[in-house]
C-alpha cells in the first residue's frame, strides 16, 4: 500500500468530519466488538474508517449517546456530592449538657 494514497485518503475523510466525532465500532479479528460507540478526534476517526475498525455514528446515535454521556456525568457528580457530605456525631453526653443549659 502507499503510504501517501492512505495518509491522503485520511486526510480527506477527516476534512469532512466534525470535530469530536462519534464512531461505531465494527467487528474485528483481533476481538473487536461491534456496535459500541465512542467519541474521538476526527484525525483518529479518519484513521479508523480507513482501517475498517469503525463507521460515522448516524445523527440519531450521537445524539443518543451524548445524552447518555451528560446522564453517566450527572450521576457521577451526584455520587461525588454524596461522598463529600460531612456529618458530625455528637455523643449523647454533650446532649444532656445542652440540655441542663
Amino acid at each position: 500500500m502507499d503510504l501517501r494514497v492512505y495518509y491522503q485518503k485520511i486526510k480527506d475523510i477527516a476534512q469532512s468530519l466534525p470535530d469530536p466525532c462519534v464512531v461505531v465500532s465494527n467487528e474485528t479479528p483481533d476481538g473487536g466488538r461491534a456496535g459500541v460507540l465512542t467519541e474521538v478526534s476526527r484525525q483518529l476517526a479518519a484513521r479508523m474508517i480507513i482501517d475498517g475498525r469503525a463507521r460515522p455514528a448516524s445523527e440519531q446515535e450521537a445524539g443518543e449517546f451524548r445524552e447518555q454521556t451528560v446522564q453517566a456525568k450527572r450521576a457521577a457528580e451526584q455520587l461525588a456530592a454524596a461522598s463529600r457530605m460531612q456529618l458530625t456525631v455528637v455523643p449523647t453526653s454533650e446532649l444532656r449538657n445542652l440540655k441542663k443549659a
